[in-house]
């Protein structure tokens, strides 16, 4: 369809119902010599007469009135879809898919939607569990969340969380039974649980810092999981020492179920960022669901492990 015939076609319905080219040009804002010129080049295009007009009256003929049968519908259509997209624009509503690890979500991303959330129904957020270095454009997904240090260039980053710290932890019949490490180095002679990476599917090599000595500890033992939060309970269960966020220990530490060890080896390091590409285009949803997760600074004497206590299962 030509695209004059488009404002042509609007005319047209305004005409004919208002009945009137006066009343008609005033509603659309324009002439009534100009509004008359373009119905009559819609009528020469089409070869049909449209109107009727009379010195008092206009009114469609029977073409005309079904040609307004068929495209009056659809043109609603489009205004209604328009409009919804408008409303989207201003209204939260959507989905929102991130990407992060279990431990993100439990303990940053969860404690800070769930209230955000709950007035707004029409905002779906699906997490994606993943450890992968994910390609959230390719994936298509809306942001996701990593440590700081390692957001990709070219991404806007949000930070979400206070600083984070990875503790070493066993049980105290663990560490009775096999005793207790005094350096990383002690760490090869123990049963460690180890974590696997989907990037390469090799083993996590664990990190550590002291007075400046940086030091990556390769260990083994008898369990694997691909999970922070499954390596936790594997330690409150004795089967080894495990390196987890300290905010995923602590609650179990406070209960004389895990002792941590090493402490001295264990620095803190830039916290969790919400991530996305720069050029995308924020919906009313997404405005939302970041500002709700925007990392504000703590107040004094309160912990900025993670924003909420986590709790154990």
């Amino acid at each position: 369809m030509l695209r004059e015939n488009v404002n042509d076609l609007l005319a047209f319905i305004a005409v004919a119902r208002e009945r009137s080219f006066t009343k008609a040009a005033a509603q659309l804002g324009m002439s009534q010599s100009g509004l008359s010129h373009a119905i009559r080049g819609l009528e020469a295009r089409l070869g049909l007469r449209l109107l009727t007009r009379t010195t008092r009256s206009v009114a469609p003929t029977s073409e005309g009135e079904q040609l307004l049968e068929t495209i009056v519908p659809r043109f609603e259509e489009v205004e209604t879809q328009l409009t919804t997209l408008i409303d989207r624009r201003e209204k939260p509503a959507g989905v929102i898919r991130i990407t992060a690890e279990d431990y993100a979500i439990d303990a940053v991303l969860w404690p800070k939607l769930r209230d955000a959330l709950r007035d707004f129904p029409d905002v779906k957020v699906e997490f994606i569990i993943d450890y992968g270095l994910t390609d959230i454009v390719a994936e298509r997904f809306d942001a996701g969340v990593r440590l700081g240090e390692i957001v990709s260039q070219g991404m806007i980053s949000v930070p979400i969380s206070g600083d984070q710290r990875m503790i070493v932890i066993g049980s105290p019949e663990y560490l009775e039974r096999r005793g207790t490490p005094r350096t990383p180095q002690e760490l090869t002679g123990h049963n460690c649980i180890n974590l696997r990476l989907p990037t390469h599917g090799g083993l996590y090599a664990w990190e550590f810092e002291n007075d400046g000595e940086q030091l990556r500890v390769r260990v083994d033992g008898q369990m694997t999981f691909n999970g922070i939060s499954q390596i936790c309970k594997a330690a409150v269960d004795g089967f080894g020492l495990g390196f987890v966020p300290d905010g995923l220990a602590i609650p179990y530490i406070e209960q004389g179920r895990l002792v941590q060890v090493l402490d001295d080896w264990c620095p803190s390091y830039t916290g969790y960022h919400l991530f996305y590409p720069n050029k995308r285009q924020s919906s009313a949803a997404f405005k939302l669901v970041v500002d709700a997760l925007r990392h504000r600074r703590e107040a004094p004497g309160r912990s900025n492990v993670a924003d909420e206590q986590y709790t154990p299962p």
